[in-house]
């Protein structure tokens, strides 16, 4: 499972970025994959409220928070907000990119449209300001409340800290190794140990992705999912999100990687192969399952929905033998 924390501050090496990168190793110890992602490096556009994700679902403005930020944030399933208080909010670069995922609210309330890990998405929210004021955090609790139901996360709780100035403050500080070791634990700690699937097809743009999608929908608390294939494409099939669409699933911002790339730090203890070929991955000790599907790939619609429902029937009676 991946835990992607954004690093709000300004500063390289404040009291934020250590903070979060103490919540990181936290994690990384119960068996989660990290990823930071530095807003401030990155090159984020500010919203120009052109109302295209609200009638059509997507953003036009081509930036990092198109390129790489909104696949990450559909890929993880803990997702953190880091930052110090800026006038009782976060910071502008940060709260950047929180206005772009209003295409994340438009896809969920406009379109319908459910990320097939909600099950199991969780956000967490960690800040430092330097005042001592009862009503520090609030404005920063609630546009974090509303930012994680837009990406489909429930709001997990945060780790807020009063009084921290100085460079060395939140290093310096008594509880937060304690602090930050529990409320990693309470929160990523359901989600570690669950059985690990993988799904491969040969371009990981189609049949994996399906299934990928159902078993995380249908028993993402219980299963944790990973996809690839053995020579992945450069990106998913449309016509699959479409077919995907007429089930309530949102697929998009999934991006194809290969076998190698979903195993790597994980130990699939099922496999279930979809066509990759001679290239099918072998792990040793874990079940092998051939799910004979066509590709549907070059294929009319209607045939791509046939393969879909087979999918959705498999995937429900694995996940009965399995769970």
């Amino acid at each position: 499972m991946l835990v992607l924390g954004f690093q709000g501050s300004p500063r390289r090496k404040g009291n934020t970025s250590f903070l979060l990168a103490t919540f990181m190793q936290a994690a990384e110890k119960l068996g989660a994959q990290t990823r930071i992602v530095e807003v401030t490096r990155k090159n984020i556009i500010p919203c120009k409220e052109l109302v295209v994700c609200e009638k059509k679902g997507y953003c036009p403005i081509d930036d990092d928070v198109k390129a790489e930020i909104y696949p990450l944030i559909r890929q993880a399933e803990v997702v953190v907000l880091a930052t110090p208080i800026f006038f009782f909010n976060m910071t502008a670069q940060l709260k950047a990119v929180v206005d772009r995922c209003q295409l994340f609210w438009a896809r969920k309330y406009r379109l319908k449209l459910t990320d097939p890990a909600r099950k199991t998405k969780r956000g967490f929210l960690l800040s430092v300001g330097a005042s001592k004021g009862k009503s520090l955090f609030e404005g920063l609790q609630l546009t974090a409340k509303y930012f994680f139901d837009a990406i489909d996360a429930r709001f997990d709780g945060s780790l807020t800290y009063h009084e921290i100035e100085g460079p060395k403050d939140m290093a310096h500080h008594a509880t937060v190794t304690a602090d930050v070791e529990k409320a990693a634990a309470d929160l990523i700690g359901p989600l570690i140990g669950r059985k690990k699937i993988l799904f491969a097809c040969r371009e990981n743009a189609c049949r994996s992705q399906m299934a990928s999608a159902f078993a995380q929908s249908l028993a993402g608390d219980k299963i944790e999912v990973l996809t690839g294939g053995s020579q992945p494409a450069e990106k998913i099939n449309p016509d699959m999100v479409k077919a995907m669409q007429e089930k309530g699933l949102d697929m998009a911002f999934r991006t194809p990687q290969s076998i190698e790339s979903a195993i790597s730090g994980n130990r699939p203890e099922v496999i279930v192969t979809m066509g990759c070929g001679e290239e099918c991955p072998f792990v040793p000790g874990a079940q092998m399952l051939d799910w004979d599907l066509a590709d549907p790939a070059g294929k009319p619609l209607e045939f791509m929905r046939s393969v879909r429902d087979e999918i959705e029937k498999r995937v429900q009676k694995l996940i009965q033998e399995l769970v």
